[in-house]
């Protein structure tokens, strides 16, 4: 395989000692190591996947590498995100990543992309290194970076993470590929509340290191030259078996060209399946003889929790339908509620035939807990 950066100037003295054990690999080298130093990589989200990217990134020698993120350090994020610590939190992550990095190793150059990468700047930004690393948490900055890292014939290492599970491979539009994105891989996005994110359906915290980590290594040969990156096939590692397997993917004839980027997430996606109500007008609803479910599980609520919300967890509803509410619950309107507002949806779905033939109404909390802190009572906890 041809490398992808060129060598870079002969390396210090003190590098040759700092990666001795790369030079000793015949696959890498000195000359190998010359192109890490020359290289240029974006990290996309300083998380959990990205936390261990940039950190063994930095450590392997990579002389420049981009990190965008436009969120700050929350404490639930310490449980996996071990780029950033303690005195980090309210930081912004981009910010905390490079002091980490800077620790690892002072000799690499990070570049800190403090925003949201969008449909709009995301060709500016890729355009500027040799290789992304994707480690995005949602559907929507996926598809961007596929995309843009299409347009402008980047090649992308990217990486999944949920629950115990976890999944890698490699996109490349450039001479050496085989055709396939992202896109190959998800034509469409799936519908809202269809696949929990980490925040709703959790992720053990030494699972991002596992798929990070692997993620470096295709780095690592791309960069270099060496070895057979994942180009047209998909790793999956369970977690929970400790296993891993491989599926072989192949280009959608069917795909539109990429001409400009796109989320992929289509105007119907983003339409509300239910009604919403807000958190400022939950109140008025619930004087009004509503009642509010909450259907997260015990130890969310010990978190934090609206006061008179029923407790009926979500597995409950979705196993006996309506049969599940409480006596209190029946007669009466009703708005679910969740972390976020995903579960919600899902229980709406599962009472929905109830409703159909009833008189009374059901809707859900737009954005679930979080928006009710966030707007109402900023001084209590979220997670």
């Amino acid at each position: 395989m041809r490398p992808l950066v060129e060598p870079a100037a002969e390396l210090t003295r003190d590098e040759l000692v700092r990666y001795a054990r790369h030079l000793t690999l015949p696959q890498i080298g000195h000359e190998g190591q010359r192109r890490l130093k020359n290289a240029r990589v974006l990290v996309t989200g300083a998380g959990g996947l990205g936390s261990p990217a940039l950190l063994y990134l930095a450590a392997a020698g990579v002389g420049t590498v981009g990190v965008v993120d436009d969120d700050v350090v929350d404490v639930s994020n310490l449980q996996r995100q071990v780029v950033h610590g303690v005195d980090d939190l309210g930081r912004p992550k981009v910010e905390s990543a490079a002091d980490a990095v800077a620790r690892i190793n002072p000799a690499v150059t990070v570049v800190q992309h403090n925003t949201r990468l969008t449909a709009d700047n995301a060709v500016d930004i890729i355009a500027g290194y040799d290789l992304v690393m994707d480690g995005a948490d949602n559907f929507a900055t996926r598809y961007v970076v596929s995309d843009a890292c299409t347009l402008t014939g980047t090649p992308c290492v990217w990486g999944s993470i949920l629950r115990f599970d976890g999944r890698i491979s490699v996109f490349w539009n450039g001479p050496e590929h085989d055709g396939i994105s992202y896109r190959d891989l998800h034509p469409d996005a799936p519908a809202p509340g269809e696949v929990p994110s980490c925040a709703a359906g959790g992720v053990i915290g030494s699972l991002p290191a596992t798929v990070g980590s692997l993620m470096v290594t295709e780095a690592v040969k791309l960069i270099t030259g060496c070895g057979e990156p994942l180009y047209g096939r998909l790793l999956i590692h369970d977690g929970l078996a400790m296993t891993f397997r491989e599926l072989k993917i192949l280009p959608d004839p069917d795909a539109p060209l990429v001409t400009a980027v796109d989320d992929g997430i289509s105007d119907a996606c983003t339409v509300p399946a239910y009604p919403t109500v807000t958190p400022a007008q939950l109140q008025d609803r619930l004087d009004a003889g509503a009642v509010l479910v909450d259907v997260r599980e015990p130890w969310e609520r010990e978190i934090v929790s609206v006061p008179g919300a029923l407790a009926v967890p979500l597995a409950e509803l979705q196993a006996a339908g309506a049969g599940a509410l409480p006596d209190a619950a029946r007669g009466r309107d009703i708005i679910f509620h969740c972390k976020a507002g995903s579960r919600s949806e899902q229980a709406l779905d599962a009472v929905a035939p109830y409703f159909a033939a009833r008189e009374e109404n059901a809707a859900h909390l737009d954005g679930g807990i979080l928006a009710w802190v966030h707007d109402l009572h900023p001084d209590l906890p979220v997670y």
